[in-house]
């Protein structure tokens, strides 16, 4: 089983590729607690260079709701985290954590039917890009 789902996107602009997603997002319910630049974080902490990488923090609250009402430490797994990378100039990949995979670590069996509507969500928002 992948732990990620993805879509490339070619001839796109990184700041563009960003857009997509998080309009994509939205159109799922959900939205970005956070947006972290790696490119720019490496750059200020460890003077690295590195391509455009961008780490978005997806959250759809009510799903979000269920699943700490199921398990309370589940927060340590919110939110999904969603990456956008221009490895090469132009070409884009979009790619959404698969929370069934993710929870599999997670012993509860009442997690299972929320990975899985969460994960169909993603699937959604990766294929809308």
């Amino acid at each position: 089983m992948s732990y990620y789902i993805s879509t490339t996107l070619k001839n796109t602009d990184f700041s563009d590729a960003i857009e997509k997603t998080v309009a994509a997002l939205k159109e799922e319910g959900f939205g970005v607690l956070t947006e972290i630049d790696i490119k720019a974080t490496l750059k200020k902490k460890l003077d690295a260079d590195f391509y455009n990488y961008t780490i978005l923090g997806a959250c759809n609250p009510g799903m979000a709701y269920e699943a700490l009402q199921a398990e309370n430490k589940i927060g340590t797994m919110l939110p999904c985290n969603v990456i956008v990378q221009e490895r090469e100039s132009g070409i884009v990949e979009i790619s959404a954590v698969d929370p069934a995979a993710s929870m599999m670590a997670v012993q509860n069996d009442s997690l299972a039917g929320i990975a899985i509507d969460v994960r169909e969500k993603l699937t959604k928002v990766i294929q809308n890009i």
